[in-house]
């Protein structure tokens, strides 16, 4: 057991905050939900019914698809675009998809490659873009549970007014949908070009996501 926790320190670690973290959003989303109740007069939800309310679906699908929109395209875009200097960037002058011999497919994959990297044909090809596919189809379907759940919630909430509800096309081209999308896309943008940025120039010891302390702020891909 100590040494898979030692060998899965990143996983194990990440994924008990991540279920720490939800169960502590569900229960301050519960509590804010009824207190918004109170106030418009309506029912209280129980810990149970909250989990199965679209108020809290939302809330977290909209946050689940800008982070898997944040993956998806700064995988994208480390294959054409560079940044000298950062540990978050390929070499200059590797811009590009790379040379077969480079990524190690085919006839250069070594009797350890994975079995899909070796026979070539649609499975290579496939394979070589796997990565970034399966964050596209995430962040396609976690987008696609927040129009949804957006939707439901938002005509709750209109029904409380005495308003009209709103069918899913016109969910998704509202200013309410949009405004809760985009406000989560910008930050994501904001925080990877901020990392690609700062890590030219400052470092953190130890960390693969920083450079050496004392590389020069030219050193392009080198992890400390």
């Amino acid at each position: 057991m100590k040494r898979f926790l030692r060998d899965n320190g990143l996983s194990v670690a990440f994924g008990t905050a991540f279920v720490v973290v939800l169960i502590g959003q569900a229960f301050a989303g519960q509590a804010d939900f009824n207190a918004r109740q109170v106030v418009a007069g309506g029912p209280l939800l129980s810990f149970w019914q909250y989990l199965a309310s679209s108020d809290f679906a939302v809330n977290v699908a909209e946050n689940w698809q800008s982070e898997y929109l944040q993956f998806f395209l700064y995988i994208l875009a480390t294959v054409w675009l560079v940044q000298r200097g950062s540990p978050e960037s390929k070499p200059v002058g590797k811009i590009g998809r790379e040379s077969d011999e480079d990524q190690q497919v085919g006839a250069h994959a070594g009797r350890d490659a994975p079995r899909w990297a070796r026979v070539g044909g649609w499975r290579t090809a496939l394979f070589s873009r796997s990565l970034g596919l399966t964050m596209a189809v995430l962040f396609g379907l976690s987008w696609l549970a927040q129009s949804i759940a957006g939707q439901a919630a938002h005509n709750a909430e209109q029904l409380g007014q005495l308003a009209d509800p709103q069918t899913w096309p016109q969910y998704v081209a509202s200013a309410d949908f949009w405004n809760r999308t985009l406000q989560n896309w910008q930050s994501e943008l904001l925080a990877v070009g901020c990392m690609a940025v700062f890590s030219v120039y400052l470092r953190q010891r130890g960390s693969p996501e920083s450079k050496p302390v004392g590389a020069p702020h030219a050193t392009t891909e080198t992890s400390g």
